[in-house]
């Protein structure tokens, strides 16, 4: 788990096992197994230089995510170690599993702040997108400011210690963003859905005078 406080920005390139990562010096001394969040993306240490790490990366992971496309060119990504259980939560809780991929719409540098748009590429995520609801955008928390087309579109406010100290100020119009939901929301939805089909409404006993006094609480 992670919290979407990016401590470090480094790179990420193509090696013949997966990615090398630098850019860990901030938060070493890092070791074989470690959880690292690499633009949003939980990646697993599987062997250690100086400040860089290699990973092994999916085929799912390629396709789910931008690190296919960073990882050609050297790109710039963020970095954060996995929480630890006495830290602090500043951000939220994210777990590093992408949900999906956006594109950023457009770029707006205001006077106290950036204002980022971001579109989806997956329109089944739309539905997590509410008014000051929490993201991850490339592994950052962010706060979502509006919403757009029925959360197709969705803003996010950037204050300038975040565009100063994560790759957001590298971003361009057109680029793809790593997006998580917020895991709350998924979970709230998994718990009050019911159906016909869902076996454990079925068994679940109502509760009544009737099923208490059946169990001894009289």
């Amino acid at each position: 788990m992670f919290t979407g406080l990016i401590q470090a920005i480094g790179t990420i390139k193509k090696s013949n096992f997966g990615v090398v990562v630098n850019g860990c010096r901030p938060f070493s001394p890092l070791k074989l197994g470690d959880s690292i969040s690499v633009d949003g993306v939980c990646l697993t240490v599987s062997e250690l230089m100086n400040d860089s790490f290699t990973a092994n990366i999916s085929e799912e992971t390629l396709k789910r995510t931008n690190l296919a496309a960073k990882s050609q060119k050297n790109g710039y990504v963020n970095l954060e170690p996995a929480l630890r259980l006495s830290d602090r939560l500043g951000g939220h809780i994210v777990s590093g599993h992408i949900d999906g991929l956006g594109e950023v719409v457009s770029i707006e540098k205001l006077k106290n702040s950036w204002n980022l748009r971001v579109s989806w590429y997956d329109l089944n995520f739309c539905k997590y997108m509410c008014d000051k609801a929490s993201i991850s955008l490339n592994g950052i928390s962010l706060t979502i400011a509006e919403i757009y087309f029925d959360g197709r579109e969705f803003s996010v406010a950037v204050i300038p210690h975040t565009w100063s100290n994560t790759c957001l100020k590298f971003l361009t119009i057109g680029e793809k963003v790593n997006l998580e939901v917020d895991l709350m929301a998924k979970y709230a939805e998994k718990l009050l859905k019911i159906n016909d089909n869902d076996f454990i409404s079925k068994q679940s006993p109502v509760i009544s005078s009737k099923w208490l006094n059946e169990q001894g609480w009289n």
